[in-house]
This record gives C-alpha cells, structure tokens and sequence, in this order.
C-alpha cells in the first residue's frame, strides 16, 4: 500500500512539473532526450527520440551534420523543414545536431496566444553541439539563412473556426519567446531565416479547437533509431521496476529497524532490573537471596 501511494505521488509531481516547465526547460529536456536516440550515430541519418512519459503527445528526433556540409548541401527534408544551402550556425562548430520537435496538444501549454487559434501544432527546430552526445543542457546555436529562407511546410492542419475574424498566418517565437506573424504561402507554407517555433494560427473569439496529435514516428533511414527507441523504453520499464524492488525494500529496512529497535528497548528495561545472586548448591548453580528479611527464633527464647 505504501509502495502504491509513493508511486502515486511521483506520478502526480510528474505531471504538475510538466505543467510548470517553462518553453525554455522543455528545450532543454527535449534535447536531452533526442540525443539519447543516437546508438552509432551516422552523419545526415535521422534519428526518432522518445520523450519522457510526462510529455507524452510531442514528438523529437535528431539529425547531426558537419557544419561545412550543412552549409554546401543543406537538408533536402527533415520532417516539415527543407533547409537550404547557406545556413551558417554561431559559435561555430565542427559538427552540430539538428533537433526536431512537435509539440502537438502541448502548443497550448508551452506557447499560450491570447486570441488566436492554433491551426497547426508548433513545431520547433533548434541547433546544438554535436562534440558530445551525452552532453546535457547544451546551449542553443544560433542558426541563420544567409541566402534563401527556411521552408516549413505544414502536413496537420485543422479547418479554419467559423467565428474566425482573419485570415491564417505564420506565427513564429525566437528563443526570447517574441512573437512574429507573416503571411502564409500556398496555403500550408511558412518561411523563417532563422530557429525557433513555428506554427499557423487564425485570430478568433471561439474556443480553440483540439489540435490533431503528431503521428508515429517513421522509421529512420539508417533503421537504428527505432531500435534506440525500444532501448529507451525497455529501460524506462525497468528502471521503473526497480524504482519499486528499491522502495519495497526501504519500507521492509524500516520495519527491521524498529522491530530491533523495540527489542533493544525491552533487552535495556530487563537488564535495569534487580539481579539475583547466584550460589553453588551441590554441583548446581541457583539464586540466592543476599540477606535474610526474619532471623529464626528458638521456642525457648520466648519468656512465659
């Protein structure tokens, strides 16, 4: 029953610290979590992380580059972004890792517009160091298009709300959270120079409609994210049993404790007690009494 409560109350602290986290932290969480899904790792390859249980809904991967490459080639499709030649990346680096995210139901959350109606769910694309892929709270490079622009194409998009009072636009939010609006081309097409979150959204005084979940990931080119992936949650189920094997453990220590701890109180109160004094009777040993309480008195001593 303890076991039960505690698992109960870890879950529930799960839940309210995702609530609380702000767009900045759950950068740092899902870059976190998106470099675990690299096992051998294979430049250009994209890799699908998995978020922890508290996010579950967003969806993460990661794709590491050489600089000098990102720049001559670009990235012909990385999810919703095609990313043209010229992008440059500030401080500069060697290598760098591209991490995707979809924040899915989660946009509400995490990036809150008064107003405005998510066509969209938002999307995000931040650049990190790639020199250590263990490494945590990395942060952010700055990346930019020196040439052509960053093209995000939508593939969810919800109906635009009967109450709605515009027409949609992209809405974009840099790393300060400030917020931009653009038009939108081709219908589902947004453009940015540079990272951040993106989105479509249509101004409305109607209640926000639920936005449409992310698919599955797909499985990654190199084929070995997917095994990452059920690493990750083999491991998330058995740190979770052993979460349990430790606090059943804890609670059987603390009951052993104060068993002996109540056995050691008894042993003390007996051994305070009055101690007999032991005599030799024969070939025996038996309490004897030290003192005698009446002296014995002869008949005869009595005066008639």
């Amino acid at each position: 029953m303890r076991v039960i409560c505690v698992c109960w109350l870890l879950s529930l602290w799960m839940n309210v610290e995702a609530q609380t986290l702000s767009a900045r932290g759950l950068d740092a969480i899902l870059q976190d979590y998106a470099y675990r899904a690299f096992v051998r790792p294979r430049t250009g390859v994209e890799y699908n992380g998995v978020p922890p249980l508290n996010l579950s809904g967003i969806q993460i991967s990661a794709m590491r580059l050489r600089s000098g490459s990102l720049f001559t080639r670009g990235v012909n499709k990385f999810n919703e972004f095609v990313i043209p030649v010229g992008v440059i990346e500030e401080p500069y680096v060697e290598r760098l890792v591209l991490v995707y995210q979809n924040l899915g139901n989660w946009s509400n959350e995490y990036y809150p517009l008064s107003g405005y109606v998510y066509l969209a769910p938002v999307l995000g694309l931040l650049a990190y160091n790639a020199f250590d892929l263990s490494a945590k709270d990395l942060p952010v490079l700055e990346i930019r298009a020196s040439k052509e622009p960053i093209l995000i194409e939508f593939t969810q998009l919800n109906k635009v709300p009967d109450d709605a009072t515009s027409v949609p636009k992209c809405v974009s939010f840099d790393l300060n959270g400030v917020m931009n609006l653009t038009n939108v081309t081709s219908g589902n097409k947004c453009m940015t120079y540079a990272q951040g979150h993106f989105s479509i959204v249509v101004e409305s005084n109607g209640t926000s409609p639920v936005l449409v979940p992310p698919p599955p990931p797909q499985r990654s080119h190199g084929g070995k994210g997917n095994g990452s992936r059920g690493g990750i949650i083999v491991g998330s189920v058995a740190g979770g049993i052993a979460l349990l094997v430790l606090l059943a453990l804890l609670i059987l220590w603390v009951w052993r404790f104060n068993k002996r701890k109540k056995m050691h109180k008894m042993e003390k109160a007996a051994d305070a007690g009055e101690a007999l004094h032991m005599t030799t009777v024969g070939n025996t040993k038996a309490p004897a009494a030290t003192t005698t309480r009446t002296q014995p008195t002869l008949e005869t001593e009595y005066i008639p």
